[in-house]
């Protein structure tokens, strides 16, 4: 073993000239079990290379060694030469020991590559192989996962935990465990998991998913706590703030909801979602003039934000500010957004303004979106009685007519129109 413990020195020391020397010293003159233990040595500092040209010298001897197969395959994993790998795994024999391993590895290397299937394939190979190994039901249970097949994914968790195998792979099971829950709909199931992945330790990841599932569940004051807990634990995640505005939202609390959002625009300056929550909640607390600057902020980081610009020019109309909602969607049409909501927006704001035909164009313009909502019909019919249309405004009443009969309001117009 000497050889091989004087470049493992070197390299504790930073000499890499002589470990190059005493690594070429162990491939000629080294025994096969230094050069093994070596390789091992080496694979795990992240010597690659050198690792596998170990590796590759045993197997010239051993060409029928399936352990050196994988390990050679393991290198070339970590050198992202994945194909290689595959061809050595594929030259491993059924019978070999190493089978099940090489399938492991298959399995995940197809996973990487997205053929589910074949990863599959290789697994429950695996697993009929040795039906009671966890490392298996664990991998299982990851691709299933990630294809969204989370009660397949839940049962193979589950195996695990019945083994009392809570941490495997560096991963929580429990944890897992709580992820395919929640996706799968079962929230509170997820949330027994979630308080048990936290006995040991308290992550980050873990917490917002704890928290997230508990506001999927409509336990909104038990998300608070998580979403608060997890901004004590780290103020600068990002994803936690809009959620406990949102929670607090639901708890009627609005003023906290607020102060959420603003305390997350102070890690995340430009998260326009953020902003556009923002606005909605200033409107709920009647505080238009900072629902505008919340919204018009939203609008200054995504100027193609559609649901933000629609909803300024819903409180831009409610203030009479038509002039203002005109310049609105103009700037949403020069960036190609042309939404029918705004054609009718502009109908109105033309109206208003006494621009009345550039009104009529936009009204009839948007008639085939809103033909079945009876407020723009309304508008619609009462404008074009002002502009002296009464043929067309009686279509128009009459139509709402058909879906509302017992309107006295319609019925006197109609008569008083035809009487025209």
């Amino acid at each position: 073993m000497q050889y091989a413990q004087d470049m493992l020195q070197h390299l504790d020391e930073g000499n890499l000239t002589e470990a190059k020397k005493t690594f070429n010293m162990t491939l000629k003159k080294g025994t096969d079990e230094e050069k093994f233990f070596l390789g091992e040595e080496l694979f795990q500092l992240g010597f690659m290379e050198e690792s596998k040209e170990l590796f590759e010298s045993l197997l010239s001897q051993y060409p029928e060694e399936g352990e050196l197969k994988v390990m050679i395959a393991e290198c070339l994993v970590e050198m992202d030469k994945e194909e290689e790998a595959l061809h050595y795994l594929e030259k491993i024999e059924t019978d070999d020991p190493n089978y099940p391993r090489a399938l492991l590895l298959a399995a995940d290397l197809y996973q990487m590559q997205g053929l589910f299937e074949v990863s599959e394939q290789k697994l429950l190979r695996a697993k009929a192989i040795l039906p009671e190994e966890n490392v298996i039901n664990f991998a299982l249970g990851e691709l299933y996962s990630e294809q969204g097949r989370f009660s397949e994914a839940a049962d193979m968790y589950l195996s695990l935990l019945k083994e009392n195998v809570e941490t495997l792979a560096g991963a929580n099971i429990h944890q897992r465990m709580a992820e395919v829950l929640s996706g799968g709909g079962a929230f509170e199931q997820a949330m027994e998991h979630y308080e048990k992945s936290m006995d040991s330790q308290v992550e980050p990841n873990t917490l917002f998913g704890f928290a997230f599932t508990a506001y999927q569940a409509g336990f909104y004051k038990k998300s608070i706590d998580k979403f608060t807990e997890l901004k004590e634990l780290d103020p600068d995640y990002h994803s936690l703030y809009l959620y406990l505005a949102k929670a607090y939202e639901h708890e009627e609390e609005l003023e906290e909801s607020l102060n959420a959002v603003f305390e997350g625009i102070k890690h995340d300056e430009f998260n326009k979602d953020l902003f556009f929550y923002g606005g909605k909640i200033s409107l709920k607390l009647g505080d238009e003039e900072k629902a505008e600057e919340m919204l018009r902020g939203a609008l200054v980081l995504d100027p193609d934000f559609l649901e933000a610009a629609l909803t300024l020019n819903k409180l831009l109309l409610k203030q009479e500010r038509y002039e203002d909602v005109l310049e609105i969607i103009e700037m949403m049409e020069k960036d190609g957004e042309a939404d029918p909501q705004f054609i009718w927006d502009a109908a109105t704001s033309n109206a208003k303004l006494e621009r009345y035909s550039d009104a009529l164009k936009y009204y009839r313009s948007a008639y085939n979106d809103f033909k079945t909502n009876s407020d723009f019909l309304e508008e619609f019919g009462y404008f074009l009685i002002e502009e002296g249309q009464s043929g067309e405004a009686a279509q128009i009443f009459k139509s709402l007519l058909s879906h509302d009969p017992a309107n006295e309001e319609y019925i006197s117009l109609l008569e008083r129109l035809e009487e025209l």
